[in-house]
């Protein structure tokens, strides 16, 4: 069993076509997680991840502020206390609208490589 606190994980930043993005990966193999990897971005007003896609899905609890998920079919508002769920091979970028901090937690696959 593994219980720690998130700031005892180094954020790192998100590159490649984010903006003010950092990413903490809180549970993954490294930690003998088989099968999920759990991870806490954090985006500052205005930032957003890469537009992209991939073949596995997300699950996304929202835990602080307001975005929208941005994909083929147009921005998808969401706010804090919203849950997202993004399927495989879907085009999607989370981006920061509101005027504070957005912070949310993302679950992947964990035999996939980590995106965001």
């Amino acid at each position: 069993m593994l219980i720690r606190n998130y700031a005892q994980v180094p954020a790192a930043v998100v590159e490649a076509g984010a903006e003010k993005a950092t990413i903490r990966e809180l549970i993954t193999v490294r930690e003998g997680a088989p099968n999920f990897a759990m991870r806490l971005f954090e985006i500052a007003p205005g930032g957003f991840t890469p537009l992209h896609s991939h073949s596995w899905e997300h699950e996304v609890f929202i835990l602080e502020g307001a975005g929208a998920v941005v994909s083929e079919q147009g921005p998808k508002p969401y706010h804090a206390g919203d849950a997202v769920f993004i399927p495989g091979d879907e085009r999607h970028q989370f981006t920061n609208t509101g005027s504070g901090p957005l912070r949310f937690i993302c679950v992947i696959p964990i035999q996939n490589p980590c995106d965001v």
